[in-house]
């Protein structure tokens, strides 16, 4: 383990606490390779999962483990837009959904970024519990750092994942604020608390994941 890796978990360590003291279930692990047992151990055996998109729980071997050993909702398994909006809905009511966070205070809040919204709405309110994965590289200091974060980092990152749509930040990586059509910059949503407690679950990673 390195000496950034280190710092991650020693942060991370305080982060975890700081979490549990606003409602959320935490912890920490020191590398990918255990995010997987982890998170799986929190899905119970009968749950309908479905998530958000997250490169992190795909680095992670998540998506395809709960794809194998759950039912799912997959809006990767249909080809139609409508199609893919009304499996949107759907996940609004499953037992588990998976995502991760663009930034993390450290404070002990969660801060995301997202353009259709079914990603942020499922945090808020639906699934029965929340599971978040994120890698320590996406904590910020505070508040102000992690808005900045969602916005000028995160989303222009994820932007590249979208290859047909144009917007401010294509070709440049740099966010305008522009007001275009394809924008995912449409949502901000601040989890300052946990509220039912523990029904968001947060596992940090002390290494770089995800954008």
């Amino acid at each position: 383990m390195g000496n950034k890796e280190k710092m991650y978990l020693e942060r991370g360590k305080v982060l975890v606490q700081r979490l549990k003291d606003k409602g959320f279930e935490a912890q920490i692990v020191e590398h990918k390779e255990d995010v997987l047992s982890v998170v799986m151990g929190l899905i119970p055996k009968d749950d309908v999962v479905a998530w958000g998109g997250s490169v992190t729980m795909a680095q992670c071997g998540v998506i395809d483990a709960v794809r194998k050993e759950r039912k799912v909702i997959d809006r990767d398994k249909v080809e139609s837009m409508e199609a893919k909006k009304q499996i949107m809905r759907e996940a609004l009511l499953c037992d588990t959904f998976l995502m991760s966070a663009n930034a993390i205070s450290m404070d002990g809040s969660l801060m995301n970024i997202d353009g259709t919204g079914n990603r942020v709405a499922a945090l808020i309110f639906g699934p029965k519990q929340v599971i978040v994965v994120a890698g320590m590289n996406k904590v910020c200091a505070d508040y102000d750092a992690a808005f900045k974060r969602a916005w000028n980092d995160s989303a222009p990152m994820n932007m590249q994942r979208f290859p047909q749509k144009k917007c401010g930040c294509t070709g440049t990586a740099v966010c305008v604020k522009c007001n275009s059509v394809d924008s995912i910059c449409n949502q901000f949503v601040w989890t300052r608390r946990c509220n039912p407690q523990g029904r968001i679950k947060v596992v940090l990673v002390a290494e770089d994941l995800g954008y």
